[in-house]
């Protein structure tokens, strides 16, 4: 299919993070495309890049719910031109809401919703089905992996685990489980009773690099209880879990995802009502347990069910929306800026354009591991400092870390403009010894 480019830069200064409230980002959206609608209804994405290519996943049916559902596998290089890799389907079953996610032994695996639905617009319990593939091609059968009536989601996976959390879909049990797996296939309960406040239903699950797991859960309205969005946290071993409110701005928060870019920061997507529903691009906080939108993508009608992928310093959305009448498959592409501070009261260093922490740490994407000059003592460092040009790299290992003193040349300055990293110096006063260990001065330079 051909796509079409619906968005045009006229339209980027309504979606900058400003008008909606306080974040340390902005979004500006610089196109959406729409990347398929063959089907009749082509609703409830996901995105992955996989094997230096990606693909979007989604139903195809007659309608929102009919018994006809299957998954469509779409494979794009660049994210531009995309083309069918393949359709999924299970007899008798309504396949639905597809999430993709690479397994360990470097598969893509495929789960989603089967509901065996007797009838368009009626109700069926739904369960949870999961196909593997080699290549993004060719998928084995669809297999229940959760039996209808409880619904696990969305998986993520961390050290070789597959976690999911499954809700009441058919069940009469309005809480969530957090289930393990450690082949995407088999699972067992983590915690049997995660959540049960209002009416949660769908969770997506990220994992931060120190192991920290996050949870943003939707729920529904359910007589006078609350509907609103919430936040969960919880460190390994994922028993004890605790619980924020984000607001009823964020009341039915349909198809919730995130995803942590370089720099530290939450990305939020999902449904939101006000002004007419549209599918929306947020900004969490996980420190405070608090999220704010940030831009509204071209939507409308039925619409959400959002995938994320960060690449090459640009956030891919993939959604569905019908507000140009046809539910459709649209990708956005959206550059994150971070904000830069004006406050009188505040000093030091501008936000990193790049998104990473200022001076390395955690985060921090640009390590230089080989350089031009590779030196162990001092001799061999002030030797490549006479001869280094600007541009060049110098690298040194951490430890053991050379040591000059108040005699020796001052060195720092100058690796620095050579553009070296991970060096470290230590000034030590004229008169200490070297083998003394008065506390010193640790410099880096990272380029």
């Amino acid at each position: 299919m051909k796509t079409r480019e619906v968005i045009f830069v006229g339209f980027l200064a309504c979606c900058s993070g400003d008008v909606f409230g306080s974040s340390p980002i902005t979004l500006e959206i610089v196109a959406v495309n729409r990347i398929w609608d063959e089907a009749p209804h082509n609703a409830f994405t996901d995105l992955a890049q996989w094997n230096e290519k990606f693909y979007c996943a989604f139903r195809e049916g007659r309608g929102h719910v009919s018994t006809d559902g299957k998954i469509r596998v779409l494979e794009s290089k660049d994210g531009g031109a995309w083309e069918s890799a393949a359709l999924c389907e299970l007899e008798g079953y309504d396949l639905r809401d597809a999430h993709l996610s690479a397994t360990p032994d470097g598969k893509l695996m495929l789960i989603g919703g089967a509901a065996p639905r007797k009838k368009d617009n009626e109700g069926a319990p739904t369960g949870t089905f999961a196909s593997l593939s080699k290549d993004g091609k060719e998928w084995t059968v669809p297999q229940i992996v959760v039996e209808p009536g409880r619904w696990m989601w969305q998986v993520s996976w961390r050290e070789g685990k597959a976690y999911g959390v499954s809700y009441a879909a058919g069940e009469r049990m309005p809480y969530i489980e957090l289930l393990v797996s450690s082949d995407g296939i088999n699972y067992q309960s983590h915690v049997v009773e995660l959540f049960g406040e209002g009416y949660p239903t769908e969770v997506t699950l990220r994992f931060d690099e120190d192991g920290t797991c996050y949870a943003l859960m939707r729920r529904d309205g359910r007589g006078n209880e609350p509907s609103s969005a919430m936040l969960g946290v919880s460190k390994p071993d994922y028993k004890q879990w605790q619980w924020r409110d984000l607001g009823a701005e964020f009341n039915g928060f349909g198809g919730p995802n995130f995803i942590r870019i370089p720099g530290g920061h939450w990305i939020g997507a999902g449904r939101m009502y006000q002004d007419g529903a549209h599918t929306a691009l947020t900004y969490i906080d996980v420190a405070n347990g608090s999220m704010t939108k940030l831009a509204k993508l071209p939507s409308g009608g039925d619409t959400s069910y959002p995938g994320l992928v960060w690449h090459n310093d640009m956030l891919y959305v993939s959604y569905y929306s019908s507000h140009e009448g046809k539910t459709s498959i649209y990708l956005a592409r959206v550059k994150v800026k971070q904000k830069v501070i004006d406050d009188p009261n505040t000093f030091g260093a501008e936000p990193n354009p790049t998104g990473d922490p200022i001076g390395g740490g955690k985060g921090y994407r640009q390590v230089v591991a080989q350089g031009d000059y590779h030196v162990k003592t001092l001799g061999e460092l002030v030797a490549a400092l006479e001869k280094a040009k600007a541009g060049q790299v110098g690298a040194q290992a951490m430890r053991p870390a050379i040591i000059l003193s108040s005699k020796t040349p001052t060195a720092t300055a100058s690796i620095c403009t050579a553009g070296p990293t991970e060096m470290t110096a230590r000034t030590l006063p004229e008169t200490q010894s070297p083998s003394t260990t008065t506390p010193s001065v640790q410099r880096r330079c990272r380029r």
